[in-house]
């Protein structure tokens, strides 16, 4: 009875979750998706846009740290759900405007509102998932964002063409408005709050048993590991940053492709992204199970290392190789490859956080490696942008390139770094 009490609110919460955050994301990137349309009928140039695509990243990235931070005394079901009604309301405003000033203003709003979208997420799946489930099920719930980036730029390229960018964001608001209403409903905070038993190790009441792991905040944030996994987030959601955002214009502009070329490859990226983040959640539980936790190394340190290659990689390919002659299907398979290497790391970065912070600093672990994640796609916006303006887009993506490969060495040196952050029980040696 029991059991089935859990698998019913579970499986209704995770898809009111993964919904809701498809919904999220696409609301995210749907001034990405429209583009090209968008540019037809107003006139933008490079720095434009990147300003528009900033102003968003640095919303995004303050308001996700704030909403980390509190989400152990906030509701994770009304912060989810109030986020995704205004991301959706911003949008069907953002439709009806036609000034970059108005457009930046907008996009920073609508920055603001998403960044109350994953934080309210981990805080639930931690609550009802097992903590050998945790990467498995934070890797399923992330391909939400995969699904949409994957959909998203052909839907709103046709719903483009056969109406008008203006339409596309208008319907993709109102979508928001009206399943953040389901997600008010649907989403618990925890199993106590529906009379089950919550499940969270550290959930035990016994004073003894907590305070063992909890850390002051200087312990914490003294923490060499938890800056190691910040300049790796920053690096890795940069570049994929800038890989999503700039990708379809560096094929059209510079490699003379076709626009539905370009989003077809931002597609297979996503497609690629959805693949990579299951495997990576999946496999690095399997690591788990096999090794275990311990203060040193991380078993899910190799998978990652191994992604953050093939990053590398396929973007030196896709620099390199990529011409208006090039076979499509070579095109689009550099994109799966590098959407499977890009999303596996950011998943695991997310996991990593979590599980290896203490546990009275976990939702703080997240929200200051998500921090850092979102300067680097802040990074990947105006400054990214400025780049490919003076020195066009192949300086650009090398760039990106060459930053990914010094971060992806440097992960090598450290893998044996001490992974427990804050204080270390005395019986370890």
């Amino acid at each position: 009875m029991t059991a089935s009490g859990y698998g019913y609110y579970r499986t209704s919460i995770f898809l009111a979750m993964f919904v809701g955050y498809t919904l999220y994301y696409f609301n995210r990137k749907t001034f990405s998706f429209v583009m090209p349309s968008l540019m037809q009928e107003i006139t933008l140039d490079k720095d434009d846009l990147g300003f528009i695509t900033s102003s968003q990243s640095l919303a995004y990235a303050i308001s996700k740290f704030i909403s980390g931070v509190l989400s152990d005394q906030i509701s994770a079901r009304v912060l989810f759900s109030i986020g995704l009604f205004s991301v959706g309301g911003i949008n069907v405003i953002f439709s009806q405007s036609s000034t970059v000033a108005v457009f930046s203003g907008l996009w920073f709003l609508n920055g603001l509102g998403q960044g109350l979208g994953w934080p309210p997420c981990g805080k639930v799946l931690r609550k009802w998932f097992e903590p050998s489930q945790f990467g498995t099920w934070w890797a399923i719930l992330s391909c939400s964002m995969n699904l949409a980036g994957g959909l998203g730029p052909i839907i709103a390229t046709l719903m483009a063409e056969s109406y008008s960018w203006r339409t596309t964001l208008s319907i993709s608001g109102l979508a928001c408005v009206v399943v953040s209403v389901f997600c008010l409903m649907l989403i618990k905070n925890e199993p106590s709050d529906v009379g089950l038993p919550n499940i969270e190790p550290g959930a035990k009441k016994g004073k003894g048993d907590s305070s063992s792991d909890d850390s002051t905040l200087k312990e914490f944030l003294l923490s060499p590991y938890l800056w190691v996994l910040s300049l790796g987030y920053l690096v890795v959601f940069g570049v994929k940053t800038a890989c999503t955002d700039w990708g379809q214009l560096f094929l059209i502009q510079d490699k003379e492709q076709s626009v539905l070329m370009g989003s077809s490859f931002m597609s297979a990226l996503e497609i690629g992204g959805l693949v990579g983040s299951i495997a990576a959640g999946y496999l690095s539980d399997r690591a788990v199970a096999k090794h275990g936790l311990s203060i040193k190394g991380n078993p899910r340190h190799s998978l990652l290392l191994s992604m953050m290659a093939g990053m590398c990689v396929s973007l030196y390919l896709f620099r390199v190789t990529v011409t208006p002659d090039s076979s499509k299907l070579w095109i689009l398979s550099l994109g799966a490859v590098f959407g499977f290497s890009s999303y596996g790391p950011i998943a695991l970065f997310g996991v990593i956080a979590n599980e290896s912070a203490p546990s009275n600093y976990c939702g703080t672990s997240h929200a200051i490696v998500a921090l850092m994640a979102n300067v680097g796609g802040f990074m990947s916006g105006l400054p990214f942008s400025t780049v490919a303006k003076h020195h066009g887009w192949n300086m650009a993506f090398w760039v990106a390139e060459v930053t990914c490969i010094i971060t992806t060495v440097s992960f090598f040196l450290l893998r044996n770094i001490q992974t427990k952050m804050g204080r270390i029980p005395k019986k370890a040696d």
